[in-house]
Parts: C-alpha cells; structure tokens; sequence
C-alpha cells in the first residue's frame, strides 16, 4: 500500500523515489516510475492525505505524490537544515500560521497565486500573507470559539449563555459555589506554546489589541488579561493541573464534566459530539467568544498550511498540489476523513446546512469573526518570543511573579526583539 511505503521513504527524508526500499510493493513503484512528474510533501501525520485521495490527486493530475509524515515539532527544523544547504525538505511543506514571519523572512517559500473568490473565502489566509504575497495556504481550519456546559450552568440557576468576560467568571465562582464545578475554567498555564496563544487570544478579545503599532506588547491590554488568569488561579477556579499539564489535556477537562466554560480549538466542536470522546454529549454548546462589553467582535485564527518551497525543483506541480489539496471540494473530503475543519466558509456553511456537522453552535459566525492581532503580520522572531511568553505566563501560574512582574519579563525580550531598547 502506498501509505506504507511512504513512511519508509519518510525515515529517510528522501525527495527522490528509492527503488530498493520499496521492493515490497512492486506495483506502486512501477506505477511511481511511470511518472514524469513527482513531488514530495511534508506534513504531520494528522494532516496527511489518504491513499485514496492521492489517487485521486495522480489520475487527476498525472503527478505521483509520496507524503513524508514528519512530527509537528520537527518540520521546521528539517526545512531550516535543508534550506541552509539549498536544497528543499519537501516541495509542499507543511507551514504553521505561526512560522510565516519567520520563513518569510529566510525567504524559504514561493508567493502562490489564488483568485479573488477563493480569498475572499478564506479569511484565514490573511494569516499567510505578507506584503501582498500569499505564502501558504490553509487547509485546517483553527479559530478560538467558546463552549459551555449547558446543563451545569442551567443546573447553577445560569439562564444564559455568557456574554461578557465579567460574566464569565461570575458564572465560574457560582457554579464552584454550588459544588457543581470544582474548577469550571480552563486555561493552558503550562511553560508551552498553549500558554503564549491563550494569553493572546484573551487580550484580544477582551481589550482588542495585544500588540502595538512598532511590534511591542500593549501593556494595558497584557496586564489586565494576566489579572483575569491569576483572579482565576487564586481563586481557585482554574485545575491546578493546569499549570503543568499540556494545552490539550487542560481542554479536555471539558470533554469529561470536569470543567464548565472553555475557549479553544474548533477542534472540539466535532470532539464534544464524539462518545468515545467526550462522556457529556449533548451537553456542551459552542458560543462566541465573549469580550469587554459583550461578545467580541475578533477572534484569533492558529490555522495550518502548506506551501510551495523555495528551493523545489517541481514548482509548477506542487502549487498545483496546494491548490488542489486546499480547494473546496477535498476540503469537504478532508472534514469527512480526518474532521478537519474547512478553511473555506462557504464549505463550513454547506456542511453546517446539510447537517453533516451538528451542534455548531455560533461557529460558522465566529468564523466570520477571525482577525490577526498582529499589526504587522507574523514577526520572524515569533519563537523566541512565545518562548518569553509562556515561561512568564507559568512562573505568574505557580506564584513566582506578579501580573506585573510577569509582564515586565516577557515585555523586556518583546522590546528587544522588536528592535526597540
């Protein structure tokens, strides 16, 4: 099969075909080198296209694709080591919305072309794009959405849904109350990205601004968020675990009862309906994201993309690759796969009205909603930054800083990495 035989050629890095790893499976290779066109592409295992769509893809388009399924976590480093010896880790690649500064900024990929309609459709793809040039484009949908449990908060005496942050947490010191949440807030405390995102988002939408004009941290907006989180911890409305448990465990807490109100990936609209995941079914309800004086009028998009290396010596089929991997109707294909949420709105709304994902809630709304809080765009030294971030995030966490003390830390590299001493 094709998917094995990929993962062999994965272990290697190769972006060329190697005969002598695959002799078990002699028909796929034939096929392969009967080909004149041939690219490679790099992406997580989470996102990589099926045998059956690649066959698609290769009878469409007589290009033979071999998928190198790489961790997250390592695909930026291959592309840096390859790029510095000029050579290409993969023609497509998998590019993180947060990686686009920094990879622009290298130059390590190639400016796509896409048409008006297909641009206004994606509002994620304002994300990837810098000085006119689209870089990537995304094929997995992430926005921050809020969800709530619907019976605790009904079960809380709670009629309605929250639509301010204020609200929020008079919602969560209630339902802690009443013995109906121990810890009803779920917010990523440990030293990880997670923390640096959730910081963000909730300056966002809570303030509108997290970052100003020449790049350094808005400190009326960080503090008072950092405020709202260490009200929460002191409180004890937030799981201790938080602090040092990944992102995505802190957001399951709502997935099991254990927590009553969380903002987070869109992921789990399709999560909160699965009984294998989630053991209060029915019950959680996404909602728009609230902000100071009621709902908030921007969300944060965190989308995945692929885009077209600088150094491929196959251009012309990769970016058809990308255009067809990202296009409406393998969008469609993509969420009825991998649930995957489309990047294109008219495709979310299409499977919304056809009932194929239910209990959406205000998703396909906030949707409409995404906005960057980057004035600028991505900035090349996002990393070091986030890095600065978390870290200050989790020593305010577990007591070691102020909200002050914790701005101050993570605003002085900010600064400096923003060029402004």
């Amino acid at each position: 099969m094709r998917k094995k035989w990929y993962k062999i050629v994965a272990a290697s890095l190769s972006v060329v075909l190697l005969s002598g790893l695959v002799s078990g499976c002699g028909n796929q290779n034939e096929k392969a080198d009967s080909k004149t066109k041939e690219i490679t592409v790099m992406i997580p295992e989470w996102g990589a296209p099926d045998d059956e769509l690649l066959d698609q893809f290769e009878e469409e388009t007589g290009i033979y694709v071999t998928v190198n399924e790489v961790g997250w976590d390592d695909i930026r480093d291959k592309i840096a080591i390859a790029a510095s010896g000029g050579s290409a880790a993969a023609d497509v690649v998998e590019v993180d919305w947060s990686w686009v500064g920094e990879f622009h900024a290298a130059d390590w990929l190639e400016p796509l072309k896409l048409d008006k309609e297909e641009i206004e459709d994606m509002p994620t793809i304002d994300t990837f794009t810098v000085d006119g040039d689209i870089l990537a484009v995304p094929y997995a949908n992430d926005f921050r959405l809020s969800y709530y449990n619907k019976d605790q908060y009904e079960k809380a005496g709670i009629e309605k849904e929250p639509e301010t942050w204020d609200e929020v947490y008079e919602h969560a010191k209630l339902l802690k109350e009443k013995g109906i949440s121990e810890y009803p807030f779920v917010m990523a405390l440990n030293a990880e990205e997670a923390a640096t995102t959730s910081l963000m988002w909730l300056a966002y939408t809570m303030n509108g601004v997290v970052f100003n004009e020449d790049g350094t941290l808005n400190e009326e907006s960080i503090v008072s968020a950092l405020e709202y989180q260490d009200k929460f911890i002191k409180e004890g409305l937030i799981d201790p675990a938080d602090k040092s448990s990944s992102g995505m465990d802190a957001y399951r807490r709502i997935l099991s009862g254990n927590a009553a109100f969380l903002t987070g990936p869109t992921s789990f609209v399709a999560r909160s309906n699965d009984k294998e995941q989630c053991s209060v079914v029915g019950q959680i309800q996404p909602i728009l994201v609230p902000g100071k004086d009621g709902k908030a009028e921007h969300t944060m998009p965190l989308p995945e993309a692929i885009g077209v290396t600088k150094f491929s010596k196959n251009k012309e089929a990769a970016e058809t690759f990308v255009k067809w991997y990202t296009s409406k109707e393998i969008q469609k294909e993509l969420f009825r796969r991998n649930s995957t949420i489309p990047t294109h709105n008219t495709v979310l709304k299409e499977l919304i009205d056809a009932k194929e994902m239910v209990q959406t809630g205000d998703m396909l709304e906030e949707a409409k909603r995404i906005a960057s809080p980057f004035p600028n765009g991505v900035p090349s030294y996002y990393a070091e930054m986030s890095h600065a971030i978390y870290n200050a995030v989790n020593k305010m966490a577990t007591g070691a800083l102020s909200p002050k003390e914790a701005f101050d830390e993570m605003n002085k590299v900010v600064t400096e990495l923003a060029g402004n001493k």
